[in-house]
């Protein structure tokens, strides 16, 4: 038996990188995938294709996370087309790093808006679907920034603190509904997005982690699995580190 056999996900942000990973992941344990990204593109048609020939159903949705009417209405679009929603990821993110001092409102308000405006934003159009069921999974991507902070990550740092708050609230208000919620904070984990640093950043990096390597994305899929799966009927509200150790 697939650990996800028969359920339905909803992946944001999942074209690429942490989210594509997921979905194949989910996928592969049988469930039916339905994602999002910002535009509906030749990524995402190729990554259609990718899930389907799992003999799951898969479809990808142009959707702006952090615009509340926009994801009520993909949301809805779901629903018409998979029937119910057992497994919301909230991956969507973007980075706009530099130092308080040189950061512009700008750069402050896109990325609270994409990484945790969006969390609420499909959260919130999901938790009636999930009501009704009387069960669902919610994972929240953090990450280790959000739990102990980061130089020139004032932005980010805030919003995935506020995404590891958001999921404990969640898990008290929808936990006797049997919905449970939980978040995930990875650490320098290797997408294209670490790839464009320096060598020698990325080399600091791994130095300081214990396992002495960056995670892969694959790494963090497993780890969503599990706390969307059965695995974790009584995990919830619950923060796991996918760091190499980085955080202890």
């Amino acid at each position: 038996m697939k650990l996800l056999e028969g359920k339905t996900a909803v992946i944001t942000g999942a074209a690429r990188g942490i989210g594509k990973s997921i979905a194949l992941r989910f996928a592969a344990e049988g469930a039916n995938i339905a994602f999002t990204d910002l535009a509906y593109n030749e990524s995402v048609q190729a990554l259609e294709q990718e899930l389907s020939a799992f003999g799951v159903k898969a479809k990808g949705y142009a959707s702006n996370a952090a615009n509340y009417a926009d994801t009520t209405e993909v949301v809805n679009k779901i629903i018409e087309d998979f029937g119910r929603i057992d497994v919301l990821v909230n991956n969507a993110g973007i980075t706009r790093d530099t130092l308080l001092m040189r950061m512009t409102e700008e750069q402050w308000d896109l990325v609270i808006n994409v990484n945790l405006k969006s969390v609420f934003n499909f959260t919130k159009a999901v938790q009636p679907i999930m009501l009704k069921q009387k069960s669902g999974s919610i994972v929240n991507m953090s990450s280790v920034v959000g739990v102990s902070g980061n130089a020139g990550q004032a932005n980010y740092s805030a919003s995935k603190a506020g995404i590891i708050g958001f999921s404990k609230s969640v898990a008290k208000e929808l936990g006797s509904r049997n919905i449970r919620c939980n978040a995930i904070a990875p650490g320098f984990i290797v997408t294209e997005m670490t790839g464009a640093l320096p060598e020698d950043v990325r080399k600091g990096w791994t130095d300081k982690i214990p396992l002495k390597r960056g995670g892969t994305p694959e790494d963090v899929a497993n780890a969503t699995l599990f706390l969307a799966s059965d695995l974790s009927s009584y995990v919830s509200g619950q923060v796991i580190n996918v760091c190499g150790g980085m955080n202890t």
